[in-house]
């Protein structure tokens, strides 16, 4: 017989009470084990391909390791130092950008030069915030992730645990299945592969569109000779997630540097404009249908409020699990508005009875 309803959420009330105090108190510790825990997930579907490929899992999880390695060691050598410069000389030469900027509109504006303009003294004082703050900025959350996790962490101690958790995901997932109560197995296990579709859909295929545009952006933009193309490619890869504002706020970006850097050159600033248009067009007709493909996902504005409200709550590690704990949430939420509409509280009561006389049974 199970339990009354009251008496379920109760318990499981009780147990997000749990999880939640020993994210608070243990949020430091744990973030390893959740970005390893992560790192397993987001590669558990290429081991799996492996192993029906006829490698065992041992071997198809020693595999993707080193490939992993082997990629992180590429990036740290060639990628991350050229991105930390080029992230140093666009702060420095921000002054310098909003001075253009003030020379180009004063050119166009006459009115501008007046020295006690709110607009040109606004444009002063941004390239000035920007310049002071910037380095501030990139140094606290340097020093601040740091103290969080140390980089021996990362290097040692996150490979080590998705290696182990790779190893054995299959393991835990069927543990975890038998520890599910009887009585709701179906509900559970239904309710679990929606959520597994939606982080799929989501996590998996946005971070690949993510990391496939960044590095198309950041290739593209430095062929064409743009300063800061590495960083402006970079940002514009990081927030595609969203849709749209990863191609605006990069080309935005992208296309004032290059007016600067390019200014009566056109066709180098066309080149620029189409690099983001073409890469627009590969990720609405190619990688996101590919990729990400009809699956439920989750609303932007519904990610930034997890992400906040968890970063705020829990600090990093709360970051990390904002996106799989919103997608649990979406996917009962949605579970809770269909057993409402099923309900004899939605339908009323004529409703069910009618359907109870259109039962053949």
């Amino acid at each position: 017989m199970a339990l009354p309803i009251s008496q379920q959420a109760k318990y499981w009330g009780i147990a997000g009470l749990v999880f939640l105090l020993l994210m608070y108190l243990m949020g430091n510790v744990l973030v390893p084990f959740l970005v390893g825990g992560a790192v397993a997930y987001f590669l558990d579907p290429v081991a799996d391909r492996l192993q029906r490929a006829g490698l065992s899992r041992v071997a198809a999880t020693t595999v993707i390791t080193l490939v992993m390695i082997l990629v992180f060691v590429l990036l740290v050598l060639a990628v991350i130092p050229t991105l930390i410069q080029q992230t140093s000389a666009l702060i420095n030469a921000a002054p310098e950008i909003a001075r253009n900027l003030q020379t180009f509109l004063t050119e166009r504006f006459p009115e501008l030069s007046d020295e006690t303009s709110v607009m040109r003294q606004t444009l002063a004082d941004i390239g000035a915030f920007i310049q002071s703050k910037g380095g501030d900025l990139a140094q606290g959350v340097i020093s601040s992730a740091m103290s969080v996790i140390s980089a021996l962490v990362f290097i040692v101690v996150v490979p080590v645990v998705a290696f182990y958790l790779l190893l054995d995901w299959d393991n835990m997932v069927a543990r975890v299945d038998a520890m599910i109560p009887r009585d709701h197995l179906a509900t559970v296990r239904r309710l679990a592969r929606e959520v597994d579709e939606v982080l799929a859909g989501f996590v998996r295929g946005q971070l690949t569109v993510c990391l496939i545009l960044g590095a198309y952006y950041s290739m593209a933009l430095m062929l064409a000779g743009l300063q800061f193309g590495l960083v402006v490619g970079a940002i514009a890869g990081a927030v595609t997630f969203i849709p749209y504002v990863g191609a605006i706020i990069g080309g935005l970006l992208a296309i004032g540097l290059a007016l600067f850097q390019f200014w009566g050159d056109w066709v180098s600033i066309g080149i620029v404009a189409a690099i983001f248009a073409f890469g627009q067009f590969i990720e609405g007709n190619v990688l996101t249908p590919k990729l990400v493909g009809q699956s439920v996902g989750l609303h932007p504005v519904w990610l930034l409020l997890a992400l906040s409200a968890f970063g705020s709550l829990l600090g990093f590690a709360g970051m990390l699990v904002a996106v799989p704990v919103a997608a649990v949430l979406g996917v009962l939420l949605r579970f809770a508005t269909h057993q409402y509409q099923a309900s004899v509280l939605y339908r009323g009561v004529e409703a069910r009875a009618l359907s109870r006389d259109e039962d053949p049974r």
